[in-house]
């Protein structure tokens, strides 16, 4: 993956004059929608609005390893709520439990996972 923001055929002069800093605005993005993410254990409406935003933002990610880290929260965000209804409907003959306590430690995992990665610069999908 192209690990620049500026997308294919701008020049420096443009992205100089219209982007600066544009790379770090991103990742702050990817930043808060993890946190966001975080957040809805406690608040869950913050759930909703992650991944709005993570739907908004990558189109601006397009092409870049920042793009892997909104594919991997947008994925988390609608795996979780596809479980959660499974889990919510399995509750019925106990498998449930089961399901939504698995389904908490994947959704930790993935938000710690994607937020470390972040944070050290790295895509979240790598083929080596």
């Amino acid at each position: 993956m192209n690990n620049q923001i500026t997308p294919a055929g701008e020049s420096s002069s443009n992205r100089e004059a219209g982007a600066a800093g544009k790379p770090d605005s991103i990742k702050t993005v990817a930043t808060v929608v993890y946190a966001l993410q975080a957040a809805a254990f406690f608040v869950g409406i913050t759930a909703i609005v992650a991944v709005i935003i993570a739907h908004v933002k990558i189109g601006d990610s397009r092409g870049t390893w920042l793009e892997s880290h909104f594919r991997w929260q947008i994925r988390t965000f609608w795996y979780s709520l596809l479980w959660c209804v499974v889990g919510l409907i399995l509750m019925t003959i106990v498998v449930g439990y089961f399901v939504l306590v698995g389904l908490l430690v994947w959704t930790i995992y993935r938000i710690a996972k994607g937020w470390l990665r972040l944070l050290d610069g790295k895509a979240m999908y790598t083929t080596a």
